[in-house]
């Protein structure tokens, strides 16, 4: 986590005094109803809330502690018996370390869940935006790298739009998933403390109550939850690529916005480079790359260790602030792409018209010719069309076996481009609504 690919809203959320935060205000409801509960003194309960309600916690202060004690948590605890005083006994009566430190992830993980759901509305805004600009924008769709068929460029649009919607759907499983509480004490048997304490602590912090936890939660959530976030990652690197192939320049169907001012190369002055879509790239094969230890996370000793520990330290931010800061860039790259329909309709005419070749097939087929024979026959043609540059239906119409089956008015209703877009209508109706 660095501050070249961060987010100030989402960096908040890892920052140490945001954690002390949490932390004490999971103690503090915990000790709210151990005090109902009649465990502890009511008054001692109002003091802790009273002292510390607005302390800002000192992090070197803590820190100095944790170099003596080698344990955040009891670091933790000494400082705030500093601002508390006496009454500081009562805190973290029949509760583990582990009640503290997953409570608390399950928090800061669904407040970043809740900015990346944000992201995510944006981008599907500004996708929607520019596919019904494009709506109807010929061009030619390619697979291999090499010209299919005509789409239009709003199709390939509609087709980000409804990945990113199950994206949102999947971080809103997720964030359910993650979002639970475990106030168990050690071992998970609440041996020392009540259900009910775990109960109000997870109505306060907004979570749910851990069905069973083994002193920590179940890192099975963890696991899912970071490979949801490497899946947008790489829905993110989908839309990425394919805005960096069409801006090569034998493509040139679409641009990354060039700023007045901006250098594409410190050697050459002419190049204007895919680089945002490239950081794009990179950025989403390291949220990826944080999906193999969570899984291998999920395994641990018995009731709990603490090899997911070191691990989730440096996933959990690095992740999330990586993921909200490529989703936002994404959503810029979007909302100011540079598209170039004189260019599509250029590379979809590059091939004279043998983009067609299948509607010719079919109707071949349609006047009695066999598959095989069909496909020979419109082979041969499109063979000759690629390798001397000559035009399609002019090739056709010239061949006496083609022209045998299908008359030469019949041949041109094949290259009628409109056929191609007589359903975009209806995809846009399922992706986008009927309205």
């Amino acid at each position: 986590m660095i501050p070249r690919y961060s987010r100030p809203e989402m960096v908040a959320i890892w920052e140490p005094q945001t954690r002390f935060r949490i932390w004490f205000e999971i103690e503090a409801h915990a000790t709210d109803k151990l005090a109902e509960l009649g465990v502890v003194p009511k008054e001692a309960a109002a003091t802790i809330w009273a002292k510390a309600r607005d302390a800002v916690f000192d992090v070197a202060r803590i820190d100095e502690i944790e170099r003596v004690t080698k344990h955040d948590v009891i670091a933790f605890l000494t400082h705030l018996a500093e601002i508390v005083g006496p009454e500081a006994r009562f805190v973290h009566q029949g509760m583990t370390s582990s009640d503290i430190l997953d409570t608390t992830l399950s928090v800061q993980l669904a407040r970043a869940t809740d900015i990346l759901i944000a992201d995510v509305d944006a981008l599907l805004a500004a996708i929607k935006r520019r596919a019904f600009e494009h709506k109807f924008t010929p061009t030619i769709g390619r697979s291999h790298g090499i010209h299919a068929e005509p789409v239009t460029f709003g199709l390939k649009l509609a087709q980000a739009y409804a990945e990113f919607s199950r994206c949102r759907e999947r971080l809103v499983a997720a964030r359910s998933e993650i979002a639970t509480c475990a106030i168990s004490g050690a071992v998970g048997t609440f041996a020392n403390i009540d259900p009910q304490v775990e109960a109000h602590v997870a109505e306060k912090m907004g979570l749910a109550v851990e069905p069973v936890s083994t002193q920590v939660i179940p890192r099975d959530r963890h696991a899912m939850y970071f490979a949801t976030l490497g899946v947008v990652a790489s829905c993110v690197e989908r839309l990425a690529t394919e805005i960096r192939h069409l801006q090569r320049t034998e493509v040139y169907e679409a641009e990354e916005f060039f700023s007045p001012g901006q250098k594409g190369s410190s050697a050459m002055p002419h190049k204007r480079n895919p680089v945002l879509t490239e950081n794009l790239t990179g950025l989403s094969r390291l949220v990826r790359g944080m999906v193999t230890p969570a899984l291998e996370n999920v395994a641990l000793w018995h009731e709990r260790d603490i090899s997911h520990s070191s691990v989730e330290r440096m996933i959990g931010p690095d992740a999330t602030v990586t993921l909200d800061f490529a989703l936002a860039r994404l959503t810029g790259v979007v909302d100011k792409l540079l598209v170039y329909p004189q260019n599509m309709r250029k590379n979809l005419d590059r091939l004279g018209g043998l983009h067609n070749s299948q509607r010719v097939l079919l109707a071949l087929t349609q006047a009695g010719a066999s598959r095989e024979e069909s496909y020979s026959l419109v082979q041969r043609n499109a063979m000759r069309t690629w390798e001397h540059g000559e035009d399609f239906l002019t090739n056709l119409k010239a061949d006496k076996d083609v022209t045998a089956k299908l008359s030469a008015a019949e041949l041109a209703a094949m290259f009628d481009e409109g056929y191609h877009f007589k359903h975009v209508d209806t995809i846009f109706a399922r992706v986008f609504g009927e309205a």
